[in-house]
Formats: structure tokens, C-alpha cells, sequence
């Protein structure tokens, strides 16, 4: 049997894997899941941390929720979109570590994108996930 998700490092293209994702991700047929964005929301409706690397903790776990909900790991995620509010290179740096910790080495597909606002004043990131269900 076939690998259902085949990750791909050209080295006609820059090396992502030493910063936890792949350039190309390839997927076998087979049923998806579209994740929305996830944000520093809780069920119980706490207050959202100011914090940007306290909002991507919230992120990963929520994230990690969703997964659970459709019974799928990281290594099933094939791309990540996530959106910040102030995309740098310094809030890269604090945000990053909850999500690569959340990918746990499944280097998946990642594009970043900076947005002027998200969907409530106070969030800074937001990320959705494109998922291949496990057979």
C-alpha cells in the first residue's frame, strides 16, 4: 500500500524542512476535511490572552481538537494556512513554536499570511487546516 500523503523537498527549491514544513505535499484520493480557522477561543469563553504566543497555544489546541474530532493526527494535515495580524519575522518567532509543536514533525504544507484584522479586535492568529481523513 501507497503512502496516502507524500511530503516533497525539491532541491530546486529553498530547504523548508529545517523550519518544520514541506514545499510540496502530495495526497492519494481519498476522503478530506476542510478545518476552519481556529483562534484563541475557548469553550468556556475565557478572556483572549493578549499574548501572541499565548493566542498560538490556544490556536494548536483548538487545532489539535479539531483533529481529534475527525479522527486524525498531524501527519494527516496536508496544508496549514495561518493568518497574523502583525506577520514578521519577530512574531514568527513567538508564534511558530505552538504550531511546529502541534505539527510534531509532520512537516505539512504551511503558508503564512498577513491580514489587517481577524474576525474579533482582539486576535492575532487564525489558522485552518486541509486534511486527508486516515482510511
Amino acid at each position: 500500500m501507497t503512502q496516502a500523503i507524500h511530503r516533497l523537498n525539491p532541491p530546486t527549491l529553498p530547504d523548508s524542512t529545517a523550519l518544520g514544513y514541506s514545499q510540496i505535499t502530495t495526497v492519494e484520493p481519498g476522503r478530506m476535511a476542510y478545518i476552519s480557522g481556529q483562534v484563541a477561543s475557548r469553550p468556556g469563553g475565557e478572556p483572549v490572552p493578549e499574548d501572541l504566543a499565548a493566542q498560538a497555544r490556544i490556536v494548536a489546541e483548538n487545532a489539535r481538537a479539531a483533529l481529534d474530532a475527525v479522527g486524525a493526527t498531524p501527519e494527516d494535515i496536508v496544508i496549514a494556512r495561518i493568518y497574523m495580524t502583525d506577520l514578521n519575522d519577530q512574531t514568527l518567532e513567538q508564534a511558530f513554536p505552538a504550531i511546529l509543536e502541534l505539527f510534531a514533525g509532520a512537516e505539512p504544507c504551511v503558508t503564512g499570511i498577513g491580514v489587517a484584522a481577524l474576525a474579533g479586535p482582539d486576535l492575532k492568529i487564525e489558522m485552518e487546516m486541509t486534511v486527508r481523513l486516515p482510511d
